[in-house]
């Protein structure tokens, strides 16, 4: 069964890149858009964890933070696009697990939910943890990638590409996907920044990755699995 996550900020484009993000990584994910709706449908669900924005209407999320707290130790993870110190500790004091600041990195956000269902005893349905794709060889949980048995140092970018790739293998993968995907609505540049990143990274896989990542003429890429 998947592990279900709510997800509370009363901005749509915030909540569909997470939503989008999590049902990617395997979670099930309810929305809502202000702190007295969030509250009424965290009775209903019973989520695993949530995801809490700081500033919403109706109750904000110090208050709904603090309600949940009173019947419940469910994992929450706050969100705010502010960042002082005192705002921070004020929201792990009234028992938030975690805090992690606008604009963050969805790959990012993903990681902390995990680490928090991790570290509070919240079992996470298994995940693929190696891929292998021709000659390439990848391990998510060690960031360790191999050509032909050889390693591969990547960057962080150019892993969270391959590893896009390799979720997808032989699905043309659009360039507004992958930059969703790997650099999230915190970055606000053009899509051939996306072009920059798979060339590098089929420079550094060598003739396995020239041939496998396929340049889709007008769309974007695909990584061929046969």
């Amino acid at each position: 069964m998947k592990q279900r996550i709510l997800v509370v900020d009363d901005e749509s484009p915030i909540q569909e890149l997470i939503k989008f993000n999590l049902e990617q990584a395997g979670f099930e994910v309810d929305l809502a858009g202000d702190g007295i709706v969030a509250l009424e449908k965290f009775e209903e669900i019973k989520p695993d964890l949530v995801v809490l924005d700081l500033m919403l209407p109706g109750k904000d999320g110090y208050d709904v933070c603090k309600a949940i707290r009173k019947n419940s130790n469910t994992p929450i993870i706050m969100l705010t696009a502010k960042e002082t110190e005192l705002e921070r500790v004020l929201g792990l004091e009234l028992g938030a697990d975690d805090y992690i600041t606008k604009p963050f990195s969805p790959l990012e956000l993903v990681a902390r939910i995990k680490a928090v269902l991790r570290r509070t005893g919240v079992q996470e349905e298994e995940e693929i943890d190696e891929f292998s794709v021709g000659n390439i060889y990848m391990r998510v949980e060690t960031r360790e990638v191999k050509v032909k048995d050889v390693p591969v140092e990547l960057t962080r970018k150019e892993f969270d590409l391959l590893h896009t790739f390799l979720q997808n293998v032989n699905k043309v993968l659009t360039r507004e996907f992958l930059l969703q995907k790997v650099w999230g609505y915190e970055y606000e540049g053009e899509t051939r920044t996306v072009d920059v990143h798979i060339r590098h990274l089929r420079r550094k896989l060598g003739p396995e990755g020239e041939e496998r990542i396929e340049t889709i003429h007008g769309v974007g890429y695909k990584l061929r699995g046969n």
